[in-house]
């Protein structure tokens, strides 16, 4: 049975930081390439960060190395620090895992607001 757990949003304001967390279980973690997405009311979901089992990462171009995604295959954790947090950065962030079948946590929300 995989799990993806999500944890770590929450209300920042402009120009702050917040490090969202994923814990995954049931998979063989240290293989799979894993990924952060976000989606707004009304938008489709759109990724955010994405790290391969080999430690190399790809970004959106909204990022513009404000954000870093991390794996520490030991606690089967991938991190997104996020930095210079923008309103636009406001979302609801998903971790995402493939290994032949999709798997998502259940979301958790950022908020960017003064």
């Amino acid at each position: 049975h995989v799990q993806v757990v999500e944890s770590g949003g929450g209300l920042v304001q402009p120009g702050g930081s917040l490090n969202l967390s994923c814990v995954v279980t049931g998979l063989i973690f240290p293989n799979n390439p894993m990924s952060w997405y976000r989606q707004g009311p009304g938008e489709q979901r759109q990724l955010v960060a994405r790290i391969t089992s080999g430690g190399k990462t790809n970004y959106g171009d909204f990022v513009k190395g404000r954000f870093t995604i991390s794996r520490d295959n030991a606690k089967r954790t991938v991190h997104l620090q996020m930095n210079s947090l923008d309103t636009e950065d406001t979302d609801v962030y998903f971790c995402y895992a493939y290994d032949g079948a999709h798997y998502w946590g259940q979301g958790t929300q950022v908020t960017v607001s003064s």
